[in-house]
């Protein structure tokens, strides 16, 4: 256990050395220009601010392309250990990110070079204090002057002193990381611009995945629940009537293979695979739903009134879902038979009305008291649109379904 705690240590230490080390050779290019800036010949006050003031603005033009936040971070994190997260510059803030990360550079390329200075410096004393007294003795040369260290006994004293020397070395090197890990958290780190673009953005994508979700359901539930219609039937038919029972197979094939396209689709969407985009359905392919409904054996009469190509494609391609959806609960929980769907625009409005013989009056599942996905997922629909729905039975028996969705969003 000691022996990984000092490696631990040595590790730190080496690695903090190494980033007071990058901060140094950073360092170079702003110094060069400070110097030029403050030439030899003018006040002091004039070249002090001259030095400064080109130091500060090349510092700044090296925090200004993106890739100088990213370097930083990777640097802070690999040699510092300092758990800062990759940047989310937001596209209405960009100027917060560069201007933390000039401040950042300032303070890296100001306190590591000093730290890798006193740090060498320590380590050259530890050296060089024991090689004299090892060697024939002498002088050594320091900054405040020389010290003796005699050959034989009386220059002994060289031994710990080298040993203090190095182990205040590795203090300097430890103490630097230590001093710059936590600014590198708050300069680097996500501003509140970030944070809020951030959550929005984790938002959004709860939201596209609760809605394919919705949709790979819709799709899926419709499928198989028209399939295992469709093998009842071919079941039922395979010996009195041979064609239309391969036609039942049939037709469970062609939905079986529409439902796998749904399936790819969502799947590549949530993998973010390229290519995944594909046209969704809208009111125009209620036909085709109703094709589909009509081959799972069921009897659907479909009637539209007004022009459903003026739908918006948002409203359009929602409603579609919610017309699957409650088809599919009429074949699920019906009797198949009797099923009218009817789709009107009128006066700046959406209607849709689908109705079935109802085999349970209490409940759309079958189930008084149970709700579905289904049905959840229709009412989740028409509350985004901001329309009104209803669900249940009617004075005739049968159950219906009836939603009314604005084509425009109100103020």
């Amino acid at each position: 256990m000691r022996t990984v705690i000092r490696t631990a240590m040595v590790r730190a230490w080496w690695r903090g050395w190494l980033f007071s080390l990058a901060g140094a050779l950073l360092a170079l290019p702003p110094l060069a220009v400070a110097l030029v800036s403050a030439p030899p010949g003018r006040p002091a006050a004039l070249r002090v601010a001259g030095f400064a003031l080109g130091f500060a603005v090349v510092v700044a033009v090296m925090a200004l392309p993106g890739a100088a936040r990213r370097g930083c971070v990777r640097l802070v994190n690999g040699l510092l250990t300092a758990g800062v997260p990759a940047p989310l510059e937001p596209a209405r803030s960009p100027w917060a990110g560069r201007l933390r990360t000039a401040a950042w550079l300032l303070l890296h390329l100001t306190v590591g070079p000093a730290v890798a200075f006193l740090t060498l410096l320590w380590m050259f004393a530890g050296v060089t204090l024991p090689a004299a007294w090892l060697g024939d003795g002498g002088d050594v040369a320091v900054l405040v002057g020389t010290v003796p260290a005699p050959h034989g006994w009386r220059g002994a004293w060289t031994l710990p002193a080298g040993a203090l020397c190095l182990v205040t070395a590795g203090c300097l090197a430890a103490w630097g990381a230590a001093a710059l890990r936590r600014p590198a958290r708050l300069l680097l780190g996500h501003g509140p611009a970030e944070r809020l673009a951030d959550a929005e953005e984790r938002m959004r994508t709860l939201a596209v995945r609760n809605r394919l979700a919705q949709d790979l359901h819709d799709s899926i539930g419709h499928t198989l629940t028209s399939s295992t219609i469709q093998a009842a039937a071919a079941l039922e038919l395979w010996e009195q009537d041979p064609e239309a029972a391969r036609r039942a197979v049939s037709t469970i094939e062609e939905t079986s293979r529409a439902a796998m396209d749904d399936l790819d689709h969502v799947v590549g969407i949530l993998r973010e695979e390229p290519g995944t985009a594909r046209p969704q359905a809208t009111l125009a392919d209620l036909g085709t739903l109703a094709g589909q409904v009509r081959a799972a054996g069921a009897s659907l009469t479909l009637e539209t009134e007004g022009d459903l190509a003026r739908v918006p494609a948002t409203v359009s391609r929602e409603a579609y879902r919610i017309v699957q959806e409650a088809l599919t609960n009429a074949l699920k929980h019906g009797t198949g038979t009797g099923i009218r769907v009817r789709a009107a625009v009128r006066e700046g409005r959406l209607r849709l009305e689908v109705t079935n013989p109802a085999v349970a009056p209490a409940d759309p599942g079958g189930l008084p008291g149970r709700r579905g996905h289904g049905m959840a997922g229709i009412e989740e629909r028409v509350g985004l649109l901001r329309g009104e729905m209803s669900a249940g039975p009617a004075r005739d028996g049968r159950w219906r379904v009836d939603v009314d969705l604005p084509l425009r969003s109100s103020p």
